[in-house]
């Protein structure tokens, strides 16, 4: 999204209007001003220290997209960091928006933003609770946060759609169209999430205490509600993050049992090549060592029409007892490891 900077007077009846400058904002009368940043420069933020009491170290905050969601006190506002989390194909992307609340101001900025999908939801929002606006910049704060923390819910159903159907081909016959670099993201994907709520978690906890004194005590009320939904989420989170870990365990346990059973199969062949060597052994040395001119010297050579089959009958009956006598020694063997 291109930069642009929006200001808006909110009249104690509710009434918004939007105005044309930053001086325009800073002259209002009576009730508060809303000043919406979208990918500001350093300048339009430090533009607000003098006459805001912005302190500038929640300014560094905000241009620094390595942040979890936090929340602060200074001299005359409060300073707070949510995440706005969408999933985009199998990627997870989380964007930081900031928040500073004074007794006579709310200043939103997403200073990394790249959808307007959160603004989007904001302004329905706003349309359809106009009345509470003009309660004093805490309402207003409370239904950015609601936007936010809703718009993690199609992130977490369409992970749980993806797991759903990853064990579904898990525990079927199509088990092997299962990807664990998949399995592997989606992982990668709930630990971003659950990082992000339990941080939110902390944060709403800490209003809902009434630890901020630029949030009214029957505001709290509503803090409340949406805290209710992030520990909702987190609870979806922590129970598909436990699925994930049984999924790769069978995925572990599946992958073993088909080396086993290539292993199995490798053991069977080469324990038929061994029995029907252990066969033919004595039948080969036999025939190394009678097969030849030794025999007929043995037995004469006028003797050959008797000798010689004599010899081939004698190889027939070595190799029947032998086959024979490896069998039932198997058989013992098969027979003692089943008990």
């Amino acid at each position: 999204m291109i930069p642009e900077s929006r200001y808006f007077h909110v009249a104690p009846t509710g009434a918004m209007t939007s105005l044309a400058s930053l001086a325009d904002a800073l002259a209002a009368g009576a009730g508060y001003v809303w000043l919406d940043y979208v990918n500001p420069s350093r300048d339009d933020l430090m533009a607000l220290v003098a006459p805001l009491g912005l302190h500038p170290l929640a300014i560094e905050d905000c241009l620094d997209e390595d942040q979890v969601p936090k929340m602060e006190e200074y001299p005359g506002h409060t300073f707070l960091l949510f995440n706005h989390i969408e999933l985009e194909g199998q990627a997870l992307r989380i964007e930081e928006v900031n928040y500073f609340v004074g007794p006579s101001f709310l200043i939103s900025v997403a200073a990394h933003a790249r959808t307007p999908a959160r603004r989007d939801r904001l302004e329905k929002g706003l349309a359809v609770e106009k009345a509470a606006l003009g309660r004093g910049p805490d309402y207003l704060l409370h239904m950015c946060l609601d936007a936010i923390v809703d718009g993690t819910l199609p992130a977490i159903e369409a992970l749980q759609d993806d797991l759903d159907r990853t064990e579904e081909l898990t525990l079927t016959r199509e088990r092997d169209a299962v990807d664990p670099s998949d399995l592997l993201d989606l992982r990668r994907n709930l630990l971003g999430l659950r990082k992000s709520l339990f941080h939110e978690r902390e944060v709403l906890m800490k209003i809902c205490r009434g630890d901020s004194p630029n949030i009214t005590k029957t505001s709290l009320y509503h803090f409340r509600d949406v805290y209710d939904h992030v520990v909702k989420f987190a609870e979806e989170v922590e129970e598909c993050r436990d699925m994930i870990g049984t999924l790769l365990e069978v995925q572990l346990a599946l992958a073993n049992n088909r080396l086993a059973l290539v292993g199995n199969r490798t053991n069977l062949a080469v324990r038929r090549l061994t029995f029907i060597t252990t066969v033919f052994m004595p039948l080969s040395f036999l025939a190394g060592v009678g097969g030849m001119s030794e025999w007929s010297m043995m037995t004469g050579p006028q003797n050959w029409r008797i000798a010689y089959p004599a010899f081939l009958v004698a190889m027939a009956t070595i190799g029947a007892a032998s086959y024979w006598a490896l069998k039932w020694l198997d058989r013992r063997a098969t027979t003692r490891d089943g008990r």
